[in-house]
């Protein structure tokens, strides 16, 4: 469908001008004060001049008025952010880290922002397992709900190089709305509610951040209006004196307390133990630059996020699997069943050898093989699934030639959670921004900094937590634990022509590869895409998949061997798609985590 790449930009921009009449519009007016009901979500925009799209309506029109304003993709990006950490506190904010992908229309190059976070210099092999019984600690809330969970975070850091980098504000500029709106207050809705509410045995642990989340005692109405004074004037401390005053001086003081003696409530029957964080390792966290991951698929390139995430490469790996197959004319059970093997046999790769590069060998580039990938499908079977978990291919030593597994398959123990969030930007001169942030956990931590406004991160829980030495994601000191964000931007014949990431923990990986396959080879929509029911095969004997894909696709599945097991929602994505004459489509959830938002600058009537 794809190899003739003269087409691409057009036949990606297929429905994109009948969906312009179901836009109603781009932006809206500005509520007034006392609105009881959250600003409206527009799931799909199309238009001109860019374009954002976020899970939240507040952080969407954020960015997009710093796009109205003269602002470039970065400065909407980090704006947006900013923005989201007041309205999304429980999936992302300063107190956590994520990978920044950037596409410059200047010099047509493809650059990324590993703000991951790391363990501190002190962490010890054994920092999940209860000195009492020898034993690890309940995944959730005990290891969760800890300092021990907390890495040193990496979103300041990320925000203020990538405005040095391409940016054209100041980060004091770029956090100023978020600001305003932390003052002003947001509405809650009820995903919000919700999410507090689950988390309120967690929350009412700590002082700190009882006091922010449950005023009186409770989780906030929906219609009531939530404002946080204390991130507005730590993002005003920032502005000040620079992102320095994060990573050093009193705030970098209080931050190492907060982690060292959590502020816990009298009454709890939660341990949360306390952990390593010093303000030397504030001082000395770094945001580097990392080399993209780089694929193809039908002509087209494809850039992702290197280690320490695995979503580079798993979703690369997984699509040249699969370019071996005409997945255009296959009907719906030959093509889901493709997908799902091909995400199998990478998550069995990624359990082998994904680790921070930094610490451990990350062979990226056989990964990414064609020749690899070809080795690798010969396991798929077009007319049955293989048993799961399937083992991992010999990434030292391949040809392309059907040897047969090479050892047992082994299915990597995952404790990355479900909640993050992800953002898209493309600004008028066509700069693409894709940034995937988090704090882990639906809250974290559960540790609020005190006076500070934000949550911390238990990012840490991403490491494998029970050690083991040819563990590639083995606990080691100042190592980032891997990740399965994979926020991703396609290009064709040097220009880019889509760009979508997600939140989702390991299902990501899944969440963001079938969106392109959905996209790419089975020629849906971007809005079709990524309405489409979800299933996440991760190398398990089970697949994950939402009840929609079950009722439309399990029988016929199950009838080759599949499993599934149901589950209510799979990821929740932003993508934008750019189309001849510049022409964006901006996407976002039409109904997961409450949809998301999705303007544009100047949209088509």
């Amino acid at each position: 469908m794809l190899g003739r790449r003269s087409a691409v930009a057009a036949t990606l921009t297929g429905g994109a001008l009948a969906l312009a009449t179901l836009v109603p519009y781009g932006g809206a007016a500005a509520a007034p004060e006392d609105r009881r009901v959250p600003p409206p979500k527009v799931p799909t925009a199309v238009g001109y001049g860019g374009a954002v799209a976020s899970v939240d309506a507040d952080a969407s029109r954020v960015g997009l008025e710093v796009l109205r304003k003269g602002g470039n993709a970065t400065d909407a990006a980090v704006a947006t952010a900013a923005a989201l950490g007041v309205t999304e506190p429980y999936s992302a904010g300063i107190g956590g880290g994520g990978f920044f992908v950037h596409y410059s229309a200047r010099t047509g190059e493809v650059e990324t922002i590993d703000g991951r976070e790391k363990a501190p210099a002190a962490m010890p092999r054994d920092a999940f397992i209860d000195p009492e019984t020898g034993k690890e600690y309940p995944f959730f809330p005990d290891m969760v709900t800890s300092g021990a969970s907390v890495g040193v975070p990496g979103t300041p850091l990320t925000w203020d190089k990538a405005l040095r980098k391409w940016g054209t504000r100041s980060l004091g500029q770029s956090l100023a709305p978020a600001s305003r709106l932390a003052r002003r207050g947001f509405v809650v809705d009820e995903t919000f509610r919700q999410q507090t509410v689950d988390n309120a045995e967690r929350f009412a642990a700590i002082d700190s951040t009882a006091e922010l989340f449950l005023p009186g005692g409770s989780a906030p109405e929906v219609g009531s209006r939530f404002r946080n004074p204390d991130i507005a004037k730590t993002y005003d401390l920032l502005a000040r004196k620079g992102v320095n005053a994060f990573y050093r001086g009193p705030l970098a003081e209080e931050i190492a307390a907060t982690v060292t003696a959590p502020p816990k409530t009298a009454d709890t029957d939660l341990p949360v133990p306390a952990g390593w964080v010093t303000t030397e390792d504030l001082a000395a966290y770094t945001a580097p630059d990392r080399e993209p991951t780089h694929s193809t698929y039908q002509g087209l390139d494809v850039y992702g996020m290197a280690p320490p995430s695995s979503g580079g490469t798993s979703v690369g790996e997984a699509l040249n699997i699969l370019e071996r197959y005409d997945l255009a004319e296959m009907n719906d059970t030959e093509a889901y069943h493709h997908l799902l093997e091909a995400s199998a046999i990478s998550f069995a790769d990624r359990g082998a050898y994904l680790g921070d590069a930094d610490h451990v060998e990350v062979p990226v580039e056989a990964l990414l093989d064609d020749t690899f990938a070809a080795e690798r499908a010969c396991t798929l079977d077009p007319a049955a699934a293989q048993p799961k978990p399937v083992a991992a291919g010999d990434a030292y030593d391949f040809d392309g030639v059907c040897d047969g597994p090479t050892g047992p398959g082994v299915t990597a123990k995952d404790t990355e959670n479900l909640e993050t969030t992800n953002l898209t930007v493309v600004d008028r001169w066509g700069n693409v921004v894709e940034y995937t942030l988090t704090i882990e956990q639906t809250g974290g931590s559960g540790i609020t900094v005190p006076g500070r406004g934000f949550i911390l991160n238990n990012e840490l829980t991403d490491f494998s937590t029970t050690y083991r030495a040819d563990d590639p994601n083995r606990i080691e000191p100042n190592k980032r634990p891997r990740s399965s964000m994979a926020p991703t931007i396609v290009l064709s014949e040097g220009r880019p022509v889509l760009a979508v990431g997600s939140p989702g923990g390991s299902t990501i990986i899944t969440t963001v590869l079938q969106i392109l396959v959905e996209r790419l080879a089975r020629d849906r929509t971007l809005p079709e895409a990524m309405a489409a029911p979800r299933a996440s095969q991760r190398n398990t004997a089970s697949t994950s998949a939402e009840p929609a894909f079950i009722e439309a696709y399990g029988g016929p599945l199950t009838s080759l061997g599949h499993r599934f097991a149901s589950t209510a929602e799979l990821g929740a994505a932003t993508a934008i798609e750019i189309g001849p004459d510049g022409l964006l489509t901006a996407a976002a959830e039409p109904w997961r985590r409450g949809g998301g938002s999705a303007l544009v600058v100047s949209p088509v009537d």
